[in-house]
This record gives structure tokens, C-alpha cells and sequence, in this order.
């Protein structure tokens, strides 16, 4: 009996761990899990017991003291989160623009047109649409806020609607988000960093050169481009150019290329069989047991070697970039106080602070979707690009509805658009219509996808 009950028992704990790896292989999986941070983080931020706490930890300071001064300087809690640990982040999303570029959808100048126009009118569109409403303002340096989309949310979404979105549109949207990714950066670099300090971030740029020669040379170590991209990091960090975009930059720079060609693995992999089976062969077990494990080595080192370090890093990283590092700038810079930011009065205009409220709900709700169907259609019509296969206009302007879910990469450029001393007001406010307009986009998207599908059938 206790053997059953034992036996139950374990294979439960098989039964649930089988489920754990389910859900994180799903690609809705970190879109639920970044949707239960904001609410932990909102509650964390205001319940009497932990408000306080809360605030007080993301405001402490971090460092390592060398000479009495702390190294990195000015770097807190939050800071770390957002200038250290998105760096991961914006390091994955570099490593995927530069597959797309090298053999993905934005492999050819065929395959890329039409994402890269949409990705440009959605935002284009938003940032028009923000400018109107906070125009010869105080706020209207947060024009880049409503211009970015977030893809693990986007295409998370997409996935639970499964058959309901062809083929062609997911692949639309896929490319579209990469696009916009990149777009966000080149805005984050050139409107939302401080002057920069021209000497550390030539310095930056030299080390960047001499890692481009080194792959070029054929260097495949993965110490190699670690420890360069550490010091990168520092530089921008110091230098006044946000240290984010060294992320991006250093993800340009890791190979595509695998260190053996694939004649030179199959060649390897017969030898390694046959190694195998000449250890079969051995009749001291011990002997033919140490040659299988050295064969089995040997294969493994050969496999790795065949696949290339910018596919075997970021298929590494992205787990710990969803599960974690995502998740914890949730935690970080949801978390709003809501006596701080009057509900009633979000979408209020004045004269000299305009509508951020206005300009980013409408900015991603409207001019999202908006900006990516009208440059789509033009491109078509135009004869640049052609419609992606088995879609209607009418699915596409629904999918286009799903641009319109910032997050992540809004909420980042809210943090940058504004002095977090001065106008802490004007931060919380915008991270709240981020948060609605993100909310009401994927519920509409939804809604018209669904109502589409059914009308196609």
C-alpha cells in the first residue's frame, strides 16, 4: 500500500512538472505572468503595510565601494532595474532583430517592406496623435511613449486566438513588432539620453570595432564578447547615451555563423558513432563505459559548435528575460500610487501641461492601429509591398489593434520622458494610461478578430 501511495505521489509531482514546462513554453505564459506583476506591484504600492517598504527598496542604493565612493555611481534599486537588468532584455531584442535581418522576415528587401512601412506608421500616427494634444507644453517630450508596441504581449495574445488569425497576419505582425522594436531603440538613442560624453563613448565604440574584427577572425569563446560587453555597458552608462542601447549594440556584434559547417558535423558525428560502437566492442566494462562518455563529450561539444552563438545565447536567455527580468521591471515601475494620480482627471487638458492622459490613450488605441493599416495599404496600393496571403483589410486593421499594447516598452520611455524628481505626477499618470489604453487595445483587438473570423466563415 504505502508503495502505491508513494507511487501516486510522484507521479503527481511528474504530472505538475510536466505542466510547469507546459505553461512556459506557451507564448501567452509571460504576458500572464507580467499581468499578475502590475497587480502585485499595485498592491505592494498601496496597501498601508507595504507602500512604504515598497517605495523605500526601490529607492535604495546599490554598489560596490571603491574608496569610499559607490561604483556603479547614482545607482539605486530601481535604476538597477531599469539601466542594468533591461539591458538583458534590450540584448535579446537586438539578437532577434539581427536573426530576422540575417534569414528571418526581414531577410530580404521583399519580405521586410511591408512590416518595416507599417512598424513606421504606427509610429508616426501615435506621435502625431500626442503632439496634438500636449503641444507648446510641459509634456509634450513624451511623444515617444505611445509609438512602441509590445511583442510578448501582441503576440501572446495572437497565439490564444490560434486559428481565428491566418498564417500571414502572424507573420505580419511578428516582423511588425521586431520593426518596432528597432524603431523604439533608434528614439530611446536619439531623443532620450542625456548629452553624451563624446571621449567615453568613443572609447565605447573602439572596443566595439576591435569585437567586430575579433569575429571576423574567427573568435567563437563566449568569455570573449562577455567581458567587452561589460565594459561597453560602463561606458554608456558614464557617457550620458542610455545604457540600454549597449545591449542592442553588443547583440549586433555576436556571430550568426556556427564555429563548424554543417559537412564538417556530419563528418564529425559518423566519427563519433563509430567510436561508439568500436566501445561496444572493449571488454573491460569500466574501459568501454569511460570511451562511451568521452564519445558522448566529444558530441555534444560538436552539436554546440554547429549552432551558432547568437541563436544558442538567445535561446538561453529568453526564459530568465521573460520569467524574471520581465517580470521584475513590472514589479519595479507598475507599481503607481494611486492617491498620487487623480482618476477623474487623468484625460484633463490645461494649457501648460496638455493631456498625457488623452495623448497616449488615444496615441496607442487609435493611432496604432490606425498608422499600421493606412501605411499597409498604401504600400499595397502603391505596388511596394503586397498583402499578406488569405487576409482581408478588415483582419488586418484588427491585428493592427493589437500594436496598440505598450507595456513594457511604453512604460520604459514614460521613465526616460520625464525627471523623476520634478515630475513624478506626470510619470505615474502616463504609466496609468499606458496600462488602460494597453488593456482596452487587447480587448478590442480581440473582440474584432473573433468577430472577422466568424464572418469569413
Amino acid at each position: 500500500m504505502a508503495y502505491f501511495t508513494k507511487f501516486g505521489r510522484v507521479k503527481r509531482m511528474h504530472i505538475l512538472s510536466q505542466q510547469g514546462r507546459n505553461f512556459l513554453q506557451a507564448p501567452w505564459a509571460g504576458g500572464i505572468v507580467l499581468v499578475a506583476c502590475v497587480v502585485v506591484a499595485m498592491l505592494l504600492a498601496n496597501l498601508p503595510v507595504t507602500a512604504h517598504f515598497y517605495h523605500k527598496i526601490l529607492h535604495m542604493e546599490l554598489g560596490i565601494s571603491i574608496g569610499g565612493e559607490l561604483f556603479p555611481e547614482g545607482m539605486s534599486v530601481e535604476k538597477f532595474v531599469n539601466d542594468a537588468l533591461m539591458v538583458i532584455f534590450f540584448f535579446t531584442v537586438g539578437l532577434e532583430i539581427r536573426r530576422e535581418m540575417s534569414y528571418g522576415e526581414l531577410s530580404t528587401p521583399k519580405k521586410a517592406i511591408l512590416p518595416v512601412i507599417a512598424a513606421l506608421g504606427g509610429m508616426l500616427a501615435p506621435a502625431l496623435i500626442f503632439t496634438c494634444f500636449n503641444f507648446g507644453t510641459a509634456t509634450i517630450s513624451g511623444w515617444g511613449i505611445p509609438t512602441a508596441t509590445d511583442i510578448a504581449f501582441a503576440i501572446g495574445i495572437m497565439s490564444l486566438l490560434g486559428n481565428r488569425v491566418p498564417i500571414s497576419l502572424k507573420v505580419f505582425l511578428t516582423a511588425l513588432a521586431v520593426a518596432d522594436d528597432l524603431g523604439a531603440i533608434v528614439v530611446i538613442a536619439l531623443f532620450y539620453g542625456e548629452t553624451p560624453n563624446m571621449l567615453l563613448l568613443g572609447i565605447a565604440v573602439l572596443i566595439m570595432v576591435g569585437i567586430y574584427f575579433m569575429r571576423r577572425m574567427g573568435e567563437f569563446r563566449t568569455i570573449a564578447y562577455i567581458i567587452p560587453a561589460v565594459i561597453v555597458w560602463t561606458l554608456f552608462y558614464y557617457s550620458g547615451v542610455h545604457a540600454t542601447i549597449s545591449g542592442v549594440a553588443m547583440a549586433m556584434l555576436i556571430p550568426t555563423t556556427p564555429r563548424y559547417s554543417r559537412s564538417y558535423y556530419l563528418h564529425k558525428a559518423d566519427v563519433i558513432e563509430q567510436g561508439i560502437r568500436n566501445a561496444d566492442k572493449i571488454e573491460n566494462e569500466n574501459e568501454a563505459e569511460e570511451e562511451r562518455m568521452y564519445c558522448l563529450r566529444r558530441m555534444k561539444q560538436i552539436s554546440n559548435g554547429a549552432e551558432s552563438m547568437s541563436h544558442r545565447v538567445e535561446h538561453f536567455l529568453m526564459p530568465y528575460v521573460n520569467f524574471i527580468i520581465m517580470p521584475i521591471f513590472a514589479l519595479a515601475n507598475a507599481g503607481v500610487h494611486i492617491e498620487s494620480v487623480d482618476y477623474f482627471n487623468i484625460f484633463e487638458y490645461s494649457s501648460t501641461v496638455g493631456s498625457i492622459g488623452m495623448g497616449i490613450f488615444f496615441g496607442l488605441l487609435l493611432g496604432k492601429p490606425l498608422g499600421i493599416s493606412l501605411f499597409s495599404y498604401l504600400a499595397v496600393k502603391l505596388g511596394l509591398a503586397d498583402k499578406p496571403q488569405g487576409a482581408t483589410w478588415r483582419m488586418l486593421a484588427a491585428v493592427a489593434c493589437l500594436g496598440g499594447i505598450g507595456f513594457t516598452m511604453s512604460i520604459f520611455v514614460d521613465n526616460l520622458a520625464f525627471d523623476a524628481e520634478t515630475q513624478i505626477n506626470l510619470i505615474n499618470k502616463g504609466k496609468i494610461s499606458i496600462l488602460m489604453a494597453s488593456t482596452t487595445a487587447a480587448v478590442v483587438g480581440s473582440l474584432l478578430i473573433i468577430l472577422n473570423a466568424k464572418k469569413s466563415k
